[in-house]
């Protein structure tokens, strides 16, 4: 595993329940704030054991293709807020890190 993944999955493993932050944020908080799909292209292979329902797209839109729906339920049993237009509200449950 690439050193670049370690450091996506070990902000991963942070996020707390009921919190969501987008890939591009978190492509910021490694000091690489141009590599939001590079961490997409992480979370596809995320391990088992970690939040990867928290990762979401900046405006709010969850991305997973087939997996949508699922993460959807998941962040709703975590209490994560969503607009009328079913995206997370970034405002309320985004997490800063």
């Amino acid at each position: 595993m690439s050193p670049f993944f370690k450091q996506v999955y070990g902000i991963v493993e942070q996020i707390p329940y009921g919190r969501v932050v987008s890939y591009g944020q978190i492509a910021c908080m490694l000091g690489r704030p141009r590599a939001a799909r590079e961490v997409g292209w992480v979370m596809r292979c995320c391990p088992d054991g970690l939040p990867w329902q928290r990762v979401v797209m900046k405006d709010g839109t969850i991305a997973g293709g087939i997996y949508a729906d699922m993460r959807r339920a998941i962040l709703k049993t975590e209490g994560v807020a969503f607009l009328p237009d079913g995206r997370v509200d970034m405002g309320l449950c985004g997490w800063l890190g």
